[in-house]
């Protein structure tokens, strides 16, 4: 007897099971035909954003082979810095850009590097570290013409403990300094960064050096 119940209750199981299966045959399909396209369609858009890195890549190091050349020519890798800039992903956008303003730099386009500059310190996708370099480069590009006032902002930034181009920063402040004829200021903060021994050798030398032309 308990066998004949059992047999009748895998039945009934069965026939439940076959209803359910029926009932919800369309939506089961669908449900399995819309999870094999979306499988399909990430691996498709994962090949795409493949290939197109590699083009951008590809683009960037052909148009920073340009740029390390002769500096007569380098203007001729500004084309596709721009186009990079403007389509990029974020990091070589951010790249572009600064290479681009580096080369507008050192070719007297004063107004198109900062033009760039302040593009990538504005941008918020961008690394944080290459945003500050951004704004060091403003900064130093034009200690000697731009208002004291402005460029000792933008470097004041810079001066934190944690940031990378704090040296760099505090160098600028002190050229500031002397600029505007504040002597003793310049002197304390050259004396620091001679001392200071995490600061890049170049910026110990240059204080060592602009200290003995200031008499110690």
């Amino acid at each position: 007897m308990p066998d004949i119940f059992d047999e009748v209750a895998d039945d009934l199981r069965a026939e439940r099971t076959n209803k359910l299966l029926r009932r919800f045959a369309g939506p089961l399909v669908g449900l399995i035909v819309l999870s094999v396209a979306a499988v399909a369609g990430y691996e498709a858009w994962t090949q795409h954003q493949a290939k197109l890195a590699a083009a951008q890549a590809e683009s960037y190091l052909a148009a920073q082979q340009i740029a390390d050349g002769q500096k007569a020519g380098r203007a001729e890798a500004l084309p596709a810095f721009a186009a990079l800039a403007e389509s990029g992903s974020t990091g070589y956008r951010t790249l572009s850009r600064l290479r681009a303003a580096a080369i507008k730099s050192d070719s007297n386009d004063m107004q198109g590097a900062i033009l760039l500059w302040e593009q990538v310190a504005a941008d918020s996708s961008a690394d944080p570290i290459l945003r500050d370099f951004a704004n060091l480069q403003w900064a130093l590009r034009q200690i000697d013409t731009a208002d004291p006032s402005a460029i000792a902002q933008r470097l004041q930034l810079l001066t934190g403990s944690g940031s990378v181009w704090r040296s760099l920063a505090q160098e600028g402040l002190a050229m500031i300094a002397l600029r505007q004829g504040q002597t003793d200021l310049a002197r304390s903060t050259f004396k620091e960064l001679a001392a200071d021994t995490t600061a890049p050798d170049g910026v110990r030398g240059r204080a060592n050096g602009l200290l003995q032309l200031m008499g110690g």
